[in-house]
């Protein structure tokens, strides 16, 4: 329960990257700050790849990713003084803030800042959860239970795409109804984080060895031997504290190669799969391709469905059958779906654009692009936030997780931007960008994520070890200076004093 509560900071990411794709479809809120827009969607001979390409359109949705960045590096910071509990709790608030801004937005300029406001909730919060839910849970069940985080926010984008739905028939306020019903799952997560505990990795980082003996047996059950864990935590504090550098700097250094590379780039990779400009820009996609407002609504829920379905797929299947078996799979069934896409699109649309979708064509489209949500649901989804998390050693996982989430929310800033105009002017081969991206991201899943199924996160540092290239960076100097013996005392220590 208490990692359920955690993993639900996903529904408001969710919410908003459902949300955005509806609300650019509605003409009242078109008509209200995008009148030239309204306008491209009404002329009969208009290129169908281009109806949406709008800069200050686009903006609406890629603004709130660049405060996203910026947050998601202080939350590392912020999280060292507040712990996982407190950064959630704020950026809760913070988004709370943001979401009143949106739904009462007179303007352009009060919409974009109600939008940076919402990227900073959303940077401190996809920091904290992931972590947070790492360090909870056993490591028998950490994957499982992480994924958690991903099915949150595919449940928030079903939300979002069922309430676009419904406001689109409430008249001129419906876009304020879409908007500003993302208090809903803000509310949620932020009264949920009150009452539950912060990890004991963070307490025990902050000195509070108690607290954290209280947190471990919480999750762990009363009955259960925590005090070997315990231990094993503190033993990594002190070496930590014995360090005395900031985690920003530890980072780069040489012996920490391998984990700064895999949490920059399965972060930075997982936008190049082409799954958020579908969540994002889904309705205008459908849209595009002649189906009625209601039908890109209904076809942009559908899609969702998918997503949030198959993530379930990931819980059962990933700590069964591990990481990198997901990523291969999804990775074959991802690039044939996007070159079926661009097939299609090139055969029914050209380059021209004004041509008219039949019926079986856009059912086809729909089908391939499920096809292509389900394979994100259970790869690039949910274990874009599991293995970086787990592979970061406790001194520099905040840095480490902060610099995942900037390099995300920076090419998701970037693709959110540019894709309308990348549609306009690539038309159908949009898609075999991504496929080819999609093949490069698999090759380097084959040749430099390690396995990391059922390993401690104490333990975790053996699989560089032994692995064919990380293997030069790790045994460059050994992780601990400090002699076991010495480690074991120190912690023994501070335990007695804490009582």
């Amino acid at each position: 329960m208490i990692c359920i509560v955690a993993a639900s900071a996903g529904l408001i990411f969710g919410y908003d990257i459902g949300i955005s794709g509806g609300v650019i479809t509605m003409e009242p809120f078109l008509k209200k700050f995008f009148p030239s827009v309204l306008l491209k969607m009404h002329d009969a001979r208009q290129n169908q790849y281009c109806i949406f390409d709008s800069q200050i359109l686009t903006a609406f949705t890629s603004s709130l990713y660049i405060t996203g960045l910026v947050s998601s590096l202080v939350a590392g910071r912020v999280t060292t003084a507040t712990g996982r509990k407190g950064i959630l709790i704020i950026g809760g608030a913070v988004f709370l803030l943001g979401t009143v801004l949106n739904a009462v937005a007179m303007d352009v300029k009060m919409l974009i800042f109600g939008r940076l406001l919402l990227g900073v909730g959303i940077g401190f919060t996809n920091q904290a959860a992931p972590i947070y839910l790492s360090e909870m849970a056993p490591p028998k069940w950490r994957g499982t239970l992480n994924t958690a985080f991903q099915l949150f926010i595919g449940a928030g984008v079903i939300l979002a795409a069922s309430i676009n739905l419904m406001a689109a028939h409430v008249g001129d306020i419906g876009w304020r109804v879409s908007l500003g019903c993302a208090a809903i799952p803000a509310a949620i997560m932020t009264v949920g984080a009150m009452f539950i505990p912060d990890t004991p990795s963070s307490l025990i980082q902050r000195g509070r060895v108690q607290e954290a003996r209280k947190s471990l047996n919480q999750v762990r059950g009363v009955d259960s031997d925590t005090e070997a864990e315990l231990n094993e935590m503190i033993s990594h504090n002190e070496a930590a504290k014995a360090d005395n550098r900031q985690p920003y700097k530890v980072i780069f250094e040489r012996r920490h190669r391998p984990q700064l590379v895999l949490a920059a780039a399965i972060p930075s990779f997982q936008q190049f799969t082409g799954i958020n400009v579908v969540a994002f820009y889904g309705p205008v996609m459908f849209r595009s391709i002649g189906i009625s407002s209601d039908g890109a609504l209904i076809a942009a829920i559908i899609l969702n469905v998918v997503n949030a379905t198959s993530t379930l797929v990931s819980t059962f299947a990933v700590d069964r059958f591990g990481r990198r078996l997901l990523f291969f799979e999804a990775g074959v069934q991802m690039i044939a779906c996007e070159v079926a896409l661009a097939s299609i699109l090139a055969s029914e649309l050209g380059t021209a654009g004004t041509a008219t979708f039949s019926q079986g064509a856009s059912i086809t489209v729909l089908v391939l692009m499920c096809g292509l949500s389900a394979a994100f649901g259970w790869s690039w989804g949910p274990l874009t936030w599991l293995v970086p998390g787990e592979i970061l050693p406790m001194e520099i996982r905040p840095a480490g997780q902060g610099i995942g989430i900037a390099c995300n929310f920076l090419f998701t800033f970037i693709l959110a931007q540019v894709f309308a105009t990348i549609l306009c002017h690539m038309k159908y081969g949009v898609f075999l960008f991504y496929a080819a991206w999609v093949f490069i991201m698999t090759v380097f899943v084959a040749l430099f994520v390690p396995e990391t199924k059922g390993i401690s996160l104490e333990s975790m540092d053996t699989i560089w070890q032994d692995h064919w290239f990380w293997n030069r960076y790790v045994d460059v100097e050994k992780k601990y200076t400090i002699p076991d013996e010495e480690l074991s005392y120190l912690a023994h220590q501070r335990i007695s004093l804490e009582s």
